[in-house]
């Protein structure tokens, strides 16, 4: 005889995998705007630089953008202990930020 599957319990587990995921990506995307400096910008000037970075159909500028990212991302990596990793792989704080999931910069 079969196992009854419970559809409503598989479903709640997928959302909540989603939402974890998308709360990460957020996370991760808040640790990204504050290691750059780009949390120095008001909301609407940062706003403004990434529309006009996605509408941008200005392959060589595109490629210029990856190649800075690229350095940037080798450049922290060559850093030694208090670097917050971009990619949520350890629990780092960087200095004057705090482990509430807050970027905002006290100094």
């Amino acid at each position: 005889m079969r196992k009854v599957r419970d559809y409503d319990a598989e479903l709640k587990a997928l959302g909540d995998k989603a939402r974890a995921l998308k709360a990460k990506r957020v996370e991760q995307l808040g640790q990204l705007v504050a290691a750059t400096g780009a949390d120095a910008l008001d909301a609407e000037t940062l706003a403004g630089v990434l529309l006009d970075a996605v509408k941008s159909k200005d392959t060589n500028a595109k490629e210029a953008w990856r190649a800075k990212g690229v350095a940037f991302f080798q450049r922290r990596g060559r850093k030694g202990g208090g670097a917050v990793p971009i990619d949520g792989s350890g629990s780092a704080v960087e200095p004057g930020g705090d482990t509430a999931g807050g970027s905002r910069r006290t100094s």
